[in-house]
């Protein structure tokens, strides 16, 4: 940030009085300008042991596979968002079932809270975000070319689960790891499960 969004003035990282990080606070009116994480909802719909999956239509990461998801909006719950982030991406009108993974990426400041759907009505297609959307078996899952390592560690997770019957939630944090010669970037995935 290098202008105070109230007053138009500089602003400067510093630590508040109180604080114990770098905000950006305005040079001139005062204002603190807090960043906090963004929420990243969606949902894992299956039918007949296959799972709904949207081909990505937008940056990033265009023209590969996720689930149905996408940043809440102010004024709805995760669940709501849930909903309409399948509604918009798969035009799915679902049922939002319990949570299923939350994950943090702590290095690009998101949550990803991902819940199990299923269709109130059988009927998909692409949305204006999606190039084509389809139900797929685990045998055909795009694994080379799917979007977010988030989401593949969600589908993993649920293809294990699948086995037993007994379904997350799962909790865990997946960070970014730079090799020595500071290059490449992965991630790795710490995970707990609560069987609640």
């Amino acid at each position: 940030m290098n202008y105070c969004s109230l007053c138009g003035s500089k602003v400067s990282k510093c630590i508040p009085a109180g604080d114990d990080r770098d905000r950006d606070v305005c040079d001139d009116c005062g204002h603190i300008h807090y960043e906090n994480p963004k929420v990243v909802t969606g949902c894992l719909v299956e039918q007949d042991g296959k799972i709904l999956l949207c081909q990505r239509a937008i940056e990033p990461r265009y023209g590969l596979w996720t689930l149905p998801a996408g940043f809440m909006e102010n004024g709805e719950t995760v669940e709501q968002g849930a909903a309409r982030e399948t509604w918009e991406e798969a035009m799915a009108d679902v049922e939002v079932n319990g949570l299923y993974t939350m994950f943090s990426l702590t290095h690009i400041n998101q949550i990803y809270m991902l819940f199990r759907g299923r269709f109130k009505s059988p009927e998909f297609s692409p949305g204006p975000e999606s190039l084509d959307v389809k139900l797929v078996s685990e045998d055909e899952i795009p694994w080379d070319e799917m979007a977010f390592p988030v989401i593949e560690e969600t589908l993993r997770l649920y293809l294990e689960d699948r086995k037993t019957g007994n379904f997350g939630p799962h909790l865990g944090e997946m960070r970014a790891v730079v090799d020595a010669d500071g290059t490449h970037i992965e991630t790795r995935m710490n995970s707990t499960t609560d069987q609640a």
